[in-house]
């Protein structure tokens, strides 16, 4: 675990914590110890304040809705996932053999509760001021290029926009799988364009699994000029 906290940038008064934070479900049920899910259920709260908090006093005069769609960028299961490769944590992570074979360690579902998990570890063991300067250090390049609308945008929108312009059909989504417990489930969404499967997203809500697949469609389009 030395190398775990070198990496995660905290000294941890209670390794188990951060040990626990590390643990997938599937290692858990493999070794019949704690896995992180409780971790991330309390670490998905504390991103949420320290995130809202922060935009509510840096953004005076931006309405509700817009903080609102600031911060679900910021939280995002992708941008989490990404902010977490600074700290190498995929390969940290504890897991079962199977979810191993299959890639588990790059899996963004998997990589973001981990994060999520590892800030709840954080603030339990150190307090909310040390969550929150470890949490805004992370990630403030993400927060620059939201607030400098970089990153902010209605991907929905902008691919129906894209795809009218183009004249080459219509955009309809479809939720192909639910996992998780009831407190936190997630979504898997697929984007078609009359009717063809062009990309999928994932996001803790229907809402952001259908930004994220329009997102990366968006990516394609840029990439191939047509879709």
């Amino acid at each position: 675990m030395l190398n775990a906290q070198k990496c995660i940038g905290h000294s941890y008064k209670n390794i188990e914590l951060l040990r626990t934070a590390l643990t997938h479900s599937s290692y858990a049920n493999e070794y019949k110890i704690k896995d992180n899910e409780r971790l991330e259920f309390l670490g998905d709260s504390v991103l949420s304040i320290i995130i809202s908090d922060y935009i509510f006093k840096k953004l005076q005069n931006v309405n509700e809705g817009d903080l609102t769609k600031f911060r679900a960028t910021l939280v995002c299961e992708q941008s989490l996932a990404e902010v977490a490769k600074k700290i190498n944590l995929g390969s940290l992570i504890r897991l079962g053999r199977g979810e191993e074979k299959s890639g588990g360690r790059e899996r963004a579902s998997v990589v973001s509760d981990a994060f999520e998990a590892v800030l709840a570890s954080i603030y339990l063991d150190a307090g909310m001021e040390t969550a929150r300067k470890w949490l805004l250090n992370l990630m403030q390049d993400e927060i620059v290029e939201v607030l400098q609308g970089k990153r902010y945008g209605d991907y929905k929108t902008m691919l129906q926009e894209r795809i009218q312009h183009g004249n080459v059909g219509k955009v309809t989504y479809r939720v192909v799988k639910e996992f998780g417990k009831d407190h936190n489930k997630t979504f898997e969404v697929e984007v078609l364009v009359d009717g063809l499967v062009k990309n999928k997203g994932v996001g803790k809500s229907k809402k952001e699994a259908e930004q994220m697949a329009a997102h990366k469609t968006l990516l394609d389009l840029d990439k191939n000029e047509n879709i």
